[in-house]
């Protein structure tokens, strides 16, 4: 391989709480992805985890460098990227990240945000920066006025983004509580009927949005020993509990959404936001984490 074919050769990674996701690039076309365990899960040391993702591409040919958002840079990840602290734009974002060797590889790590909300509570993202600049790229009308950027996942963020750079925002743990309820909880299989599925479990979620929530979250349970819900139905219940109650308290009907995550999830949402009276656009979220980390290693080049 030459050194000039070496050059063009880089790898960009999302490596979040639950998952890693890595990207290879040769002559700007991506050729390669490849998955590993998020930085939650992790059972080694991330340098060692990451080195043992990466060795498969090494051994086809040198990388020029590797650029990674996410949880890689939180303390405990692959090294400390610290918090950048609102409000952020791009340029800034793009100046503050955080650089190391790994076994003769250059691997660049990118700074979350941090804010205060209105009530003067801190707050912080990781990775959904990377997706919210990213989007902006891939669709420049992003980038002029107000729009409420919505990140589901595990911690859903909504986020202020004004002219293209980023105010504040709020997390939901809705997805973490989803998780807990769904596994590790009596909320579900509690019954040994099976009338009433997904969807129909989420519809009437939905529905108890804005009565009181706790309480609420009990008829998941209940309805499999009365009324012979499944499980199934329990989960779509408590997922539309969770995010209809998340819509309820964060949307309004003037606001500019985009959403940004997986389709499936994201569709659920959207289902959310129309019960509230919404609408939203969406992008895909392994589009727009690409583009964002195309623009950081760009700056890096």
């Amino acid at each position: 391989m030459s050194v000039e074919a070496v050059t063009r050769t880089t790898i960009l990674g999302d490596w979040g709480t639950s998952r890693l996701r890595l990207f290879r690039f040769s002559d700007g076309k991506e050729n390669g992805r490849a998955d590993g365990p998020g930085i939650g899960a992790l059972e080694a040391p991330a340098t060692k985890v990451l080195t043992q993702a990466l060795e498969p591409w090494r051994n086809d040919g040198p990388i020029g460098s590797v650029t990674l958002c996410g949880m890689a840079g939180a303390r405990g990840g692959l090294v400390e990227a610290g918090y950048l602290a609102c409000p952020v734009s791009l340029a800034q974002w793009q100046q503050h990240s955080t650089s190391l060797m790994l076994d003769g590889l250059a691997v660049r790590v990118l700074p979350g945000l941090r804010c205060r909300n209105g009530e003067g509570v801190p707050d912080v993202m990781r990775g959904e920066e990377t997706q919210i600049f990213g989007a902006i790229a891939l669709d420049e009308t992003l980038a002029e006025g107000a729009w409420t950027f919505v990140l589901p996942g595990t911690h859903c963020k909504w986020v202020l983004v004004v002219d293209g750079v980023v105010l504040g925002f709020r997390t939901y743990p809705t997805g973490e509580l989803y998780t807990l309820l769904t596994a590790h909880s009596t909320l579900v299989a509690a019954g040994k009927s099976c009338e009433g599925d997904d969807a129909q479990g989420f519809a009437r979620g939905l529905a108890r949005v804005g009565e009181r929530t706790l309480a609420a979250l009990f008829e998941a349970r209940a309805a499999q020993l009365v009324d012979g819900r499944s499980p199934d139905w329990a989960k779509g219940f408590l997922s539309g509990l969770l995010i209809g109650g998340e819509v309820e308290a964060e949307a309004t009907k003037d606001a500019r959404i985009v959403l940004i995550g997986d389709p499936t999830l994201c569709e659920r949402y959207v289902t959310a936001l129309i019960n509230a009276g919404c609408s939203a656009r969406q992008v895909d979220g392994d589009a727009a984490v690409l583009a964002g980390l195309e623009l950081a290693k760009g700056e890096a080049a």
